[in-house]
């Protein structure tokens, strides 16, 4: 779809919207397109592609508000959906808080070109063929007897937003991934593991055939797994894990989350919460990043946020409406789907490299468990008790002594936080990263 064509969409529904009464108004136009294969012992065992335009409209009447959405972008649907959005927001409840973003907090063109796409859409057979290379490279693994599969895919979407004070603006990107995962076996059973990579340019990745042997060689060290005896240890969590702990920190700081009150976040705005010195930034703005975006989900103006800095927490990400129920300003971290009402949420957030490795915090614990695969992480939103089942190896003496498996880890995240001390191993693989990090102690679930 056409920029001419999405402008000449939304327009003609925010005309729609006000005929039908709306007081102010805001339209967004997704064009979405993704094709994948998966692959597994050889053989191609699935080709998928789509391609979706979906709509989204929401209507202001007052203090109420409603949203609609549709894939149909025909001029007689276009009215009848903004007729039905008025009718609805007239009988909606009142919210003192809606409505749009401030006009003089939007973005202005022309906008960031941040490079989020190559645009490069593969054809089936150069995606099978990154799949099937992966899966080989994995299986030529000395040790590796099956693969659960491999698989390609490619996506990329555009999107256009508009409101009814006069904004207009448009982003979007390409994003290619590769992943595998496959099992090795031994006398005492089999172990399964996996690895990817995903960037919006595909000269930025990994080779397929790196993909396949990493993921090999991670099944093949998890054979053997020991017990362990429940007890109070050091923990580190992998690179590939310790996002989540990021991803639970900023659901936490969700503004919506902080404006009901169920956060364990609510009454910690300004105190440190990380070790000094620790940091972690949000920054909508960086080239080639997973969550990048020029402008927010209303179309306000966004720039990088110091999240935590020194350890003490900044901010929440909050939208418009939020922003005035905490009588605050809006940060530019709304976001938009075409279902309903904007949310808010971080763009690229990152956990700051720390200065040493992740092999000298093990040093330097001494002993305890790498966290290398986790399953199913619980976290009380109100309380920030945390626990997970997870798999792993005993480290002593400075360095890995076995593998680990079944035993469940627990503790509570604000005071996990405290002790966190990150490596200098940071990648970005999506739009929350983190290097490894230690935590000085955690409970230990086993035998």
């Amino acid at each position: 779809m056409q920029t001419e064509d999405a402008h000449r969409i939304l327009q003609t529904l925010i005309a729609d919207a006000k005929a039908a009464g709306a007081d102010a108004a805001d339209a967004v136009l997704y064009h979405a397109v993704s094709s994948g294969v998966s692959w597994r012992m050889g053989k191609l065992e699935d080709v998928e592609r789509s391609e979706s335009a979906d709509l989204g409209l929401r209507i202001m009447i007052g203090q109420r508000q409603a949203s609609v959405s549709t894939t149909d972008h025909s001029a007689a649907s276009l009215k009848e959906l903004a007729e039905r959005c008025a009718a609805m927001a007239k009988a909606a409840p009142e919210d003192k808080y809606c409505g749009l973003a401030p006009e003089d907090r939007l973005a202005t063109g022309p906008h960031k070109d941040l490079d989020l796409g190559d645009y490069e859409e593969p054809s089936t057979e150069t995606l099978t063929s990154r799949a099937a290379e992966c899966e080989a490279e994995a299986l030529a693994v000395a040790g590796v007897t099956n693969s659960s599969g491999a698989g390609a895919s490619y996506g990329e979407g555009q999107k256009w937003l508009m409101t009814s004070a006069g904004f207009f603006g448009q982003s979007g990107g390409s994003n290619h991934s590769v992943s595998v995962s496959v099992l090795a076996q031994n006398d005492d059973g089999m172990e399964r593991d996996y690895d990817y990579d995903s960037k919006t340019h595909y000269a930025d990745m990994k080779s397929p055939a790196a993909i396949g042997k990493k993921a090999g060689e991670r099944s093949v060290a998890r054979l053997s797994p020991q017990k362990l005896k429940s007890r109070t240890a050091p923990v580190i969590y992998d690179n590939r894990l310790s996002r989540s702990l990021l991803s639970s920190l900023a659901g936490a700081a969700n503004g919506g989350a902080i404006a009901r009150g169920v956060s364990f976040l609510k009454d910690r705005l300004g105190e440190r919460i990380l070790p000094a010195g620790v940091n972690v930034i949000d920054d909508p703005h960086i080239p080639r990043g997973a969550g990048s975006r020029p402008f927010d989900g209303e179309g306000v103006a966004n720039n990088r946020i110091d999240f935590i800095r020194g350890g003490a927490l900044t901010t929440w990400f909050l939208n418009s409406s939020q922003a005035r129920q905490l009588n605050l300003e809006t940060n530019g971290r709304a976001t938009r789907g075409t279902g309903g009402a904007p949310g808010s949420s971080s763009t690229n957030l990152y956990l700051e490299r720390g200065n040493k490795s992740a092999e000298q915090l093990m040093q330097d614990a001494g002993e305890g468990l790498l966290v290398t695969d986790m399953f199913g992480p619980q976290v009380n939103p109100n309380t920030g008790d945390y626990s997970v089942g997870c798999a792993g190896f005993w480290f002593e003496k400075g360095g890995v002594a076995y593998p680990v498996s079944e035993i469940t880890i627990a503790g509570n995240i604000l005071e996990m936080f405290k002790t966190l001390q990150p490596a200098d191993d940071l990648e970005f693989l999506g739009s929350t990263n983190a290097p490894s990090v230690l935590i000085d102690a955690m409970t230990i679930a086993g035998d």
